[in-house]
C-alpha cells in the first residue's frame, strides 16, 4: 500500500511539473509572438497594434536616453517624421517569470528621416506583463551597441 501512495504521488508530481512547463512554453511561444507583433507594428507604424500590445502604464526608453510614455511613444512611433526600413531581431531571450516576460535582444535596422538613411544597432531589454490574458508590453529599454572595429 505505501508503495502504491509514493508511487502516485511521485506519478502527480511529474505531471504536476509537465503541465506547469507546458504552460510556460505556451507563454514563452505568446510573448514570441508579442516580440513578432510589436517588431511589426514597428515597420507599419500601425497605431491599432501598439494599443494592444502596450500597457497604459508603458515606460519606453530610447538609446538616446529619452523616455515615453505609451502616448508619447505611440505618437511618435506613427507620426511618419521616422520610418523603419527593415528591423532584424536576434540573440532574443525569453524568461518567465510568472506572469512577467523578460526579453532581450539585439536589434539592427535602418530608419529614414528627412530623406537620410540611418543604421540602428541596439540591445533591447523589454517586460511584457500578462493582463486579462494578454501579453503587455510594460517597459522598454534600448542601449546603442558600437559596431565591431576592424584592424
Amino acid at each position: 500500500m505505501r508503495t502504491l501512495v509514493v508511487s502516485t504521488v511521485v506519478l502527480a508530481l511529474a505531471l504536476l511539473g509537465a503541465a506547469h512547463v507546458a504552460a510556460q512554453s505556451s507563454d514563452e511561444a505568446a510573448v514570441a509572438q508579442a516580440v513578432e507583433g510589436f517588431r511589426n507594428a514597428m515597420l507599419k507604424a500601425d497605431r491599432s497594434q501598439f494599443e494592444a500590445l502596450c500597457a497604459d502604464q508603458l515606460s519606453y526608453g530610447h538609446s538616446a536616453g529619452r523616455v515615453e510614455n505609451k502616448a508619447q511613444f505611440i505618437d511618435a512611433a506613427t507620426s511618419g517624421r521616422s520610418t523603419w526600413k527593415f528591423i532584424t531581431l536576434t540573440d532574443q531571450t525569453n524568461h518567465i517569470v510568472g506572469n512577467t516576460a523578460i526579453v532581450r535582444h539585439t536589434l539592427t535596422g535602418e530608419t529614414e528621416r528627412d530623406g537620410k538613411t540611418n543604421p540602428v544597432k541596439i540591445g533591447v531589454l523589454m517586460v511584457w506583463q500578462k493582463q486579462d490574458g494578454n501579453w503587455k508590453l510594460l517597459a522598454r529599454q534600448a542601449v546603442r551597441l558600437e559596431e565591431p572595429r576592424t584592424n
